[in-house]
């Protein structure tokens, strides 16, 4: 089959199109055929070794965690899907690739674009669980630092499906966006403590980051000098302040995935697809991921 691989760590240059052998499935696993594909930042976070302690590899690597496509090999044990479904989901196997396995998937529903289906899983998965560890419920304020982002802006619509008040983080050219989701936008940098306090003066009772771009300081400062109830994705500086690193909850997400892929379906959920590229461009989408000059989420389609 024809996969997107990459030989040694390094910058997007390293990535390139090979013929590689088709894996098959296995016992509890299904195998798709890839349809679309979600470009992640720890696509490119792991391809440049900065994770090696948390995601090692082993070369040649084939990226991609995320995917949406059609079932065509069902392993020994397999219940609830059958060859021939439209599923999504986290693979188990690279997913920049023409076939893919995976233990864990949603039926995706017939009303769905692939695209959305391919961009919904690390978002939903991810925010999923970190409001879960942060524990907000219904009338409490979560500060979310990277709103406007893939994960982020996942993580504001299910905070605020379960009443809470969002106040999110991003640039000025992303308010709009944040309040058509229910947030109330704050611009980051200097001063984001006196602007987070002038539209919350009830203060904040938890913090969810995901973009690591310092926004940890701020964060503990705002939570009154303590690190609970503050979670990031991604600064990893996190150990050293003593704030949470969340890693991924893990176990079973089909039947929460399914859930969420009804809701965007019906409208009511959404990630913002800035394009959708040949896997032959991977190397320009993961460039365009690392720089932040997407909008919203960027796919692949094999």
């Amino acid at each position: 089959m024809k996969a997107i691989v990459y030989e040694n760590y390094g910058g997007s240059e390293v990535l390139r199109l090979a013929e590689v052998e088709e894996p098959h499935a296995g016992p509890g696993q299904i195998r798709m055929k890839v349809v679309a594909v979600g470009v992640n930042g720890l696509d490119y976070k792991i391809r440049h070794g900065w994770l090696q302690h948390e995601f090692p590899v082993t070369f040649p690597v084939i990226p991609g965690m995320e995917a949406a496509g059609v079932v065509d090999e069902v392993g020994d044990g397999v219940t609830g899907v059958s060859v021939g479904d439209e599923v999504m989901g986290m693979t188990t196997t690279g997913c920049y690739a023409q076939y893919a396995l995976a233990t864990d998937v949603a039926l995706k529903p017939a009303a769905l674009d692939w695209e959305s289906a391919a961009a919904l899983p690390v978002g939903v998965q991810t925010s999923h669980g970190v409001l879960d560890v942060l524990k907000v419920t219904r009338g409490e304020t979560l500060l979310l630092h990277g709103a406007a982002g893939v994960v982020g802006s996942a993580g504001v619509q299910l905070a605020v499906a379960r009443g809470v008040t969002v106040i999110g983080t991003a640039s000025e050219a992303n308010h709009d966006y944040l309040r058509s989701l229910g947030a109330v936008p704050v611009t980051y940098g200097d001063g984001l403590v006196d602007r987070v306090r002038a539209v919350a003066p009830q203060g904040i009772d938890a913090v969810y980051d995901a973009t690591g771009y310092d926004a940890l300081t701020a964060s503990v400062e705002l939570r009154g000098g303590t690190t609970d109830r503050v979670v990031t994705i991604a600064d990893q500086r996190a150990a050293e302040l003593g704030v949470e690193f969340f890693m991924g909850t893990p176990g079973p997400f089909a039947a929460e995935l399914a859930d969420y892929a009804q809701l965007a379906a019906d409208g009511r959920l959404s990630i913002r697809i800035d394009r959708s590229l040949p896997l032959t461009d991977a190397a320009e989408a993961e460039e365009l991921n690392e720089a932040g000059h997407a909008r919203g989420k960027l796919i692949l389609r094999p």
